[in-house]
């Protein structure tokens, strides 16, 4: 049983409705987090607003899921690894790279991801600057962080609330 409602489309305030239709049109159907999200229409939007932008930026769809891959591994996340697993298969990710990138081990961004987590942010020298050596720019970095941040607000959100899965499961 879920601790915080996943509100019926109905009962969403009429500014969470027009940001869930866009959901609903972009993904066939408003996954359980958005519900849950909908219940404070700020938190929603601003989520919204920070994934259409990073949508946007250096990093591809590939990179912006192997982040959450690891992000909700950490964070023990069972439904965004479920969400994402999905996901990150739909951006070219084999099951073997999914594993790797939940381990934090696939590639600069999922290492980097995981150190920042593990540090909360506070990276070595030597860490950031191998992050560099792999190939990562500093727009690159930075939005490692910002998905990180990003994944955070979800996966502490459904941790809370335990969000009903309504992906393919898969095991945390």
């Amino acid at each position: 049983m879920t601790r915080i409602t996943a509100l019926p489309f109905e009962q969403t305030a009429a500014s969470a409705q027009t940001q869930l239709e866009g959901v609903r049109k972009g993904l066939g159907f408003i996954p359980n987090t958005f519900a849950t999200l909908a219940n404070a229409p700020a938190a929603l939007s601003g989520y919204l607003a920070l994934s259409q932008a990073l949508g946007k930026g250096t990093l591809n769809a590939k990179a912006r899921e192997v982040v959450a891959l690891a992000s909700s591994q950490v964070n023990g996340c069972e439904y965004c690894l479920a969400a994402h697993t999905l996901f990150a298969g739909k951006a070219g990710l084999s099951a073997a790279d999914i594993r790797s990138a939940r381990d934090g081990e696939f590639d600069a961004v999922a290492r980097l991801t995981r150190q920042i987590i593990d540090s909360r942010g506070r990276l070595s020298d030597a860490q950031l600057q191998a992050a560099r050596d792999d190939g990562l720019s500093e727009a690159a970095i930075v939005e490692v962080v910002a998905n990180v941040a990003l994944m955070t607000l979800t996966n502490y959100l459904n941790n809370l609330a335990e969000t009903v899965v309504d992906f393919p499961p898969v095991a945390v």
